[in-house]
């Protein structure tokens, strides 16, 4: 497992838990392929805040993923560090010279040939219509509209298994336990996201929570009335109904937009 535990040498590194990145093969990025872009801090155009938590962090490139994928066949040069996701990147290079970022299977190699297209195998890497997978095969970076590019299954260590297929449409399983239709020339990735260990990352201290740009959160019950719906009280209040400052409830409370459209494709609810 590539996984580091720190010495307990002060109370900073006592429980740290990080990656050696051993799987790394390069450590700077391609520079045609990157772009540096200015942090909002979770704020609009108007400068008041949205996103709540969010500023500082460590100046860091986006680099742009290709998340359709060029038919044809690629080389894997080299496996990559990406600041802005939980996933490892893959650097590929096609015979005509041109270079593409991919989101990284697990079990990925430098070295490796991948292939894009109905007629790839369904090997480790390789990115084909869901028609042309079989059954109970692992599969990640889903499309959900054909053409659209990967949008579901791209975090570190997440996969989904194709368990059926129909006449027009494939039944995927979700990691939430989703069973969902997806139509038969939607494109999958063969494999499960690289850097499953993600998981186990313990960063050990707050200062490593403010590099990557979160700041502080308060409990609502630790605030004055004035401050939050739960705050005050004599002695320690339980919050006996959990809400936002703002008074909406944030447990057992469903979110989800009843939109006629997506409902016809979902076969099973997700667990519980």
């Amino acid at each position: 497992m590539p996984l580091r535990k720190l010495k307990s040498l002060n109370n900073s590194s006592r429980h740290t838990v990080i990656s050696d990145y051993s799987e790394i093969t390069k450590r700077d990025p391609e520079k045609r392929l990157v772009k540096g872009f200015k942090k909002n801090s979770g704020r609009n155009n108007l400068g008041r805040i949205t996103v709540r938590h969010k500023g500082g962090g460590h100046k860091k490139l986006y680099r742009f993923i290709n998340f359709k994928g060029i038919p044809g066949k690629a080389k894997v040069i080299s496996i990559e560090y990406d600041p802005n996701r939980t996933s490892r990147i893959a650097l590929i290079q096609y015979p005509n010279g041109i270079k593409n970022y991919i989101i990284a299977p697990a079990g990925l190699s430098v070295g490796t040939i991948i292939e894009i297209g109905e007629n790839a195998e369904a090997k480790i890497g390789n990115r084909l219509p869901l028609k042309n997978i079989p059954e109970g095969t692992e599969i990640c970076n889903i499309e959900i509209q054909p053409g659209k590019g990967g949008q579901l299954i791209r975090s570190a260590g997440s996969s989904a298994i194709l368990m059926a297929k129909m006449e027009k449409y494939a039944n995927v399983k979700l990691p939430s336990g989703e069973i969902r239709l997806f139509p038969f020339e939607c494109m999958a990735t063969i494999g499960k996201i690289s850097n499953p260990e993600y998981k186990y990352i313990s960063l050990g201290k707050a200062g490593r929570k403010r590099w990557k740009g979160i700041r502080p959160t308060v409990r609502g019950v630790a605030m004055n009335p004035i401050d939050h719906p739960m705050g005050g009280g004599e002695g320690r209040g339980k919050g006996n109904i959990p809400v936002t400052p703002w008074g909406q409830p944030t447990k057992g409370f469903k979110t989800r937009k009843k939109i006629k459209y997506s409902d016809k494709f979902i076969l099973q609810r997700r667990k519980k």
